[in-house]
């Protein structure tokens, strides 16, 4: 695909996941981005503002399959990853292949599943393979894994540590639409839900050759300090007790090459790096009881530490 070709895909997949999740081009842009830089993403939002139907539209419109694991206590690393079953009729085990063997995968609450099976979807978004009874096997591409956390309800609930928090290219908040919107979205609900009518625009060929086409664009000296500054920036602000690591450095690099071929180049500008710098580090941070006690947030810091930079890079407009 050219930059061209791949800009267009992504209008495209916007407008069409767009017709299921009103009001929320940029959430939407964010999570077509996070799917083309082939990374996973984390919804932090409360009940009822679409986490489920993003997850779900994105994987009808890009013409992946779909699949959903509610995580809850009793969900065991198995009923992930999948099990080796016997079979009388050949007297041989047969492997019965779980939820995480479809392109977009929703992990529902992830954090009421326990840290057990958190870790084994956790290695099969990291490794992009699942390794059951000693045998290795693939996940398809493209596979991206969308995980959803109620942030008001902890009541047995078992919070993702920040190493795995690490593995989730993206983290975001949906919010709620604006009035207009939602009033609009009321007088549309009737007895087929958006999500029904909507159809495949594109199939796992076409995001497989986008996603080639992002990972290939070039990132230039003064880009690649750029993302360095940033992240560096956040180990030296005083409020941080966990500040982002070299994997979060090659994470804003990733998404900037998205960004970029999204927007229909295939060079990297400091507004790729900055457009998503928020999504991509913030919950890879993590503040001391101090700057938590003043009010502080994570995303407030890597504000702070893009706009105190002076690399004297010059932005470029789209």
């Amino acid at each position: 695909m050219t930059p061209a070709d791949v800009r267009a895909f992504v209008g495209d997949l916007v407008e069409a996941v767009g017709s299921v999740i009103v009001d929320k081009n940029e959430e939407i842009t964010a999570a077509v981005v996070c799917l083309l830089a082939r990374g996973h993403l984390l919804i932090e939002d409360l009940p009822g503002t679409g986490k489920t139907m993003l997850a779900r539209s994105l994987a009808v419109a890009s013409g992946g399959e779909f699949r959903r694991i509610q995580a809850t206590p009793d969900l065991l690393p198995n009923d992930v990853t999948g099990v080796n079953v016997f079979d009388p009729r050949t007297s041989e085990f047969a492997f019965r292949p779980g939820p995480v063997f479809a392109n977009v995968v929703l992990a529902d609450e992830i954090n009421r599943a326990t840290p057990r099976t958190q870790s084994a979807l956790l290695e099969a978004m990291a490794e992009r393979q699942v390794t059951v009874d000693g045998e290795t096997r693939s996940l398809p591409a493209p596979f991206m894994v969308v995980a959803t956390q109620n942030p008001v309800e902890f009541e047995g609930t078992f919070p993702l540590p920040e190493a795995q928090l690490d593995r989730f290219l993206m983290s975001m908040m949906l919010g709620y639409p604006g009035e207009a919107e939602e009033a609009g979205l009321v007088r549309s609900i009737t007895d087929v839900h958006p999500i029904e009518a909507l159809s495949p625009i594109t199939g796992p060929d076409s995001v497989r050759s986008a996603q080639s086409a992002a990972a290939a664009c070039t990132v230039g000296d003064e880009i690649a300090r750029l993302i360095v500054s940033i992240t560096t920036g956040t180990r030296r602000h005083p409020g941080v007790s966990l500040p982002a690591s070299p994997r979060a450095s090659l994470a804003l690099g990733a998404i900037a090459r998205a960004a970029a071929i999204a927007d229909g180049r295939d060079y990297v500008t400091p507004h790729d790096v900055k457009r998503f710098a928020r999504m991509c580090l913030a919950h890879r941070i993590a503040l001391t009881p101090d700057a938590r006690l003043r009010g502080g947030s994570a995303a407030a810091v890597v504000d702070e530490v893009i706009e105190g930079l002076s690399m004297g890079v010059r932005d470029v407009d789209r």
